[in-house]
């Protein structure tokens, strides 16, 4: 669907180690040096949903499908990434085309493992990277205030567009990200934000990277970052990169009871993927058949001839109505034939909102 998730964060602090467990294969060269990923390492990786299992119990389908997440592996940014330290303003490029930024912080001590700074210190990495993300939106906006400043000499039209890039040309100033700019609903900012992509107006997952001693008990790093989470609204999942590309070769029942003996309830990259799902604004209806249990990626909010469109897209150009069950009818009913007799079955015309977890059968006519 176009839509991504970029790993982002300084040198060393465990991104690549966490893409490599995130698509269980080893494909981002991990190394103890900075700027050892130099492209960026792009994967498509399933989104757990155990609710696919559940509709399998009752159709016994010959394969499963879930839903996906675009993750990149984005190289590591330095002090001056905006100026083009360390190959940044590459870097920096990569991250625009992305929706959501998952920002790995380094939360351990390890004097064998270089760290660019020469000291763990979470929040000065957060602020290094956010500050230059900052300058790197003000560089963008500087050139469209430019053009701006000369369009509304000519035509008026353009001065309230040019009001509110003056006014977030300000704000940034001030070292403020652009996701706390006031004016987030004014249509000139929108338009402005749509055009630039704003680094800093990107929605942040924080990861927080420990060593195993940090699963057990939160140190003091996962403290400050959880603390300046809350501070901007964003979210932390604790993982420990490390942990987790070792269970890449496990298999699942395997891997489960490895953390449990590690005191862990659940992987921290299964968090970190569902809940990077949800911030794309991103939901799930389902196919049940003999064939294949399948989840269906769409946007939430999507009508049902729109959400049809993703299986194909005669299904919504023909679109009569859409057979929809909810989740938890479907499995307590066993199936869609008990759902039927219990009345559990709806017609749903064009102006139907799908929900997440509907299980569906579109009806359609080309």
């Amino acid at each position: 669907m176009g839509l991504g998730v970029g790993i982002v964060g300084l040198p060393n602090v465990g991104k690549s180690t966490t893409f490599n467990a995130l698509t269980k294969a080893q494909n981002a060269e991990s190394a103890n040096y900075p700027f050892c990923t130099i492209e960026p390492n792009k994967a498509i990786v399933p989104v757990p949903d155990p609710r696919l299992e559940e509709l399998a119990k009752i159709v016994n389908p010959e394969r499963i499908q879930h839903s996906t997440v675009d993750f990149v592996d984005i190289a590591g940014l330095v002090k001056g990434a905006s100026a083009g330290e360390g190959l940044g303003n590459q870097f920096l490029s990569n991250i625009r085309e992305v929706e959501v930024i998952l920002h790995m912080v380094r939360c351990f001590e390890d004097e064998n493992i270089t760290h660019v700074e020469n000291s763990v210190n979470p929040i000065r990495d957060i602020e290094i990277i956010e500050t230059e993300l900052i300058l790197a939106d003000v560089q963008q906006l500087d050139k469209k205030l430019d053009r701006l400043r000369r369009q509304a000499k000519a035509d008026k039209s353009a001065q309230g567009v040019l009001e509110i890039a003056e006014a977030l040309r300000a704000h940034l100033d001030e070292l403020k990200p652009v996701s706390t700019f006031a004016k987030q609903d004014d249509a000139h900012f929108e338009a402005l934000d749509k055009e630039l992509r704003f680094l800093s107006n990107k929605t942040v997952i924080y990861g927080a990277n420990v060593d195993e001693a940090g699963l057990l008990e939160e140190n003091d790093f996962v403290k400050a970052v959880k603390a300046h989470a809350s501070t901007v609204g964003a979210d932390v999942v604790v993982l420990c990169a490390k942990v987790e590309e070792e269970m890449v070769a496990l298999e699942e029942e395997e891997a489960e009871e490895f953390l449990k003996e590690l005191g862990v309830q659940e992987s921290g990259l299964k968090q970190i993927i569902r809940l990077a799902f949800e911030k794309l604004g991103l939901a799930s209806y389902f196919t049940a058949g003999v064939k294949e249990v399948r989840a269906w990626t769409i946007r939430k909010g999507w009508r049902a001839p729109k959400a049809a469109s993703v299986i194909h897209n005669d299904f919504e150009k023909g679109f009569i109505r859409a057979e929809v069950i909810g989740y938890d009818d479907y499995i307590a009913c066993q199936g869609e034939t008990g759902a039927k007799e219990a009345g559990k079955m709806r017609l749903e015309g064009k102006e139907y909102v799908v929900q997440d977890g509907d299980v569906m059968h579109f009806r359609f006519n080309v």
